[in-house]
């Protein structure tokens, strides 16, 4: 049986001095037990990040949205998304799926062990059916096989260009005709998610503005069990604006009102809420999927974070446009933003523990969990797979810190060149910031260079 050997194991009670653990040839832990101290446990486990929310083609223009012409009022959002389009318009299937690759290793590198792919690029750069008419959401099944990171597939709903206005030219390649037609892409992409050991699929719509009121309706109501059900909602204020003029209502507030949430639905930035709507999303025990580096990419705003956790709110993180990919940066974001509004440093720790980083780390694997519709009662658990990131004992930091202060040294004051690797389901992905699979970044140079958008 293979063997993995820890100086520190984090669990849902804290960190667990010189461990091993057995696993089967599937990579499904047999054994957890603590063990005499020896030169093997060299390293400190931490359980795989959960990337909530993830648009892989975006990762192809990362850092390029940046030039601002010096006579441009107002860089915003919708000017962004204008570039966006250009680039779903301008990519072929082989180089999605290369894309994603790219993007999904990287993911590893960095400690991410499950991705939850809102996928929303259905036809071609004419906005036609493939003859396999799930043939994106296979090619992103593939990248993440080829990467050997676990994916939850969330192909999404898209109708119109907005409240009541017909689809844009430029969003072709996204629509859906109807929800039945909706509905048989996620049937088909489901059975695609068979075909793939390490992938699942949930359902999605992209926002209230995407889709009309009564297909939002009722995909909800055709939704069962722990599927997950993903959506955007309230992250500009002019969509809030919009909402308000076509249903007399903001955004989440007609979610509440219409659609009866629970903990398998996952509620992407949020960001702007009224105090009745925080509170409401809290009772309701929706997650809400913050992702912060491209939240402030965007200059979307602050979701309330602190009013939300007072009324033991869920949350989990994602890396949406992918401008960052280090999931403790996403959390040093998060909770930086609140310290600089509120002027209050214990941001995830107002009503329990007080350990900022502990926190922060299990909320988002709880609920991130949650967003790719898996549950586990404790970090690492017997019976299910070892998915982990190994942080390395031997940097100076490191080594001279304390269990007692180990998770937010990690959380807030290390860097990915203390990764000592990944593991996935098992098997090591990722050792000392290099990948198993050198093909990978071979095809994404050659798809960059044939699209030529980063020159």
């Amino acid at each position: 049986m293979p063997k993995f050997c820890f100086k520190g194991l984090l669990q849902a009670d804290g960190w667990h001095e010189n461990v091993t653990l057995l696993t089967d040839e599937e990579g499904i832990i047999t054994d957890i037990s603590a063990s005499t101290a020896t030169s093997a446990h060299q390293h400190y486990a931490l359980p795989g990040f959960q990337n909530a929310h993830s648009h892989a083609f975006q990762y192809a223009m990362a850092g390029l949205a940046e030039l601002h012409a010096p006579n441009q009022k107002k860089n915003d959002f919708w000017s962004w998304r204008k570039s966006m389009y250009t680039l779903a318009l301008s990519m072929n299937p082989e180089q999605m799926e290369s894309i994603a690759a790219m993007l999904y290793q990287e993911m590893l590198r960095h400690g991410y062990t499950h991705v939850a792919e809102f996928h929303y690029i259905h036809h071609d750069q004419n906005g036609k059916l493939y003859q396999n008419k799930a043939e994106l959401s296979e090619r992103i099944a593939r990248a993440a096989e080829k990467a050997g990171i676990n994916l939850t597939i969330i192909p999404i709903y898209y109708e119109q260009g907005g409240f009541g206005i017909p689809a844009q030219t430029d969003q072709k390649r996204f629509l859906s005709s109807s929800l039945d037609d909706y509905l048989d892409l996620y049937h088909k992409v489901l059975e695609i998610s068979k075909k793939y050991p390490n992938c699942s699929a949930g359902l999605g719509i992209h926002s209230m503005r995407g889709v009309a009121l009564e297909n939002i309706i009722g995909l909800a109501e055709f939704r069962q069990h722990n599927i997950p059900f993903h959506i955007h909602i309230a992250e500009q204020l002019k969509e809030i604006e919009a909402c308000k003029d076509y249903t007399g209502m903001r955004p989440v507030e007609w979610l509440l009102q219409n659609i009866e949430l629970n903990e398998n639905f996952h509620l992407v930035h949020a960001t702007h809420l009224d105090h009745h709507e925080v509170a409401g999303l809290a009772k309701s025990r929706a997650n809400i999927v913050l992702c912060p580096s491209t939240e402030g990419n965007l200059g979307d705003g602050l979701f309330p974070l602190d009013s939300f956790l007072v009324q033991k709110g869920n949350w989990s993180i994602g890396t949406d446009s992918h401008i960052g990919l280090n999931p403790f940066e996403e959390l040093r974001l998060l909770d930086y933003g609140q310290r600089l509004t509120s002027h209050c440093r214990n941001t995830f720790g107002n009503n329990t523990s007080g350990d900022n980083g502990a926190l922060a780390i299990e909320a988002q694997l709880r609920n991130g969990r949650r967003a790719m519709g898996n549950e586990m009662n404790d970090y690492f658990e017997l019976g299910k797979p070892l998915n982990a990131l190994v942080m390395s004992s031997e940097h100076p930091l490191i080594s001279m810190t304390g269990k007692q202060n180990l998770t937010n040294t990690l959380v807030y004051a290390s860097d990915p060149t203390m990764n000592k690797g990944t593991i996935v389901n098992g098997s090591w992905k990722i050792v000392d910031n290099k990948a198993e699979n050198n093909s990978i970044q071979e095809e994404f140079l050659k798809t960059m260079k044939a699209l030529s958008n980063r020159f």
